[in-house]
């Protein structure tokens, strides 16, 4: 099952920790151009701020992932 996490709730410092290892993770793709982590840190944040993304914490795993908002329906959320 997984839990929403308000990206809006956490320290800015436990923010950008949890987005820096979101956009470091294996499989992330950004198409035929590099991004400076920071880069890739701003355009997460900006899907979280205008709701086009979520954070979710999967309790099985005890990993947070970042969730497109359209792609909510698949997911067991508490």
């Amino acid at each position: 099952m997984d839990t929403l996490i308000p990206y809006d709730s956490l320290a800015a410092d436990t923010l950008n920790a949890i987005l820096d290892d979101i956009v470091s993770r294996d499989g992330t793709d950004y198409g035929d151009y590099d991004l400076s982590m920071v880069q890739k840190r701003e355009q997460a944040l900006r899907y979280l701020k205008t709701g086009d993304a979520v954070l979710l914490f999967d309790t099985e795993s005890e990993t947070i992932k970042m969730v497109l908002k359209e792609a909510l329906t698949h997911y067991d959320l508490m």
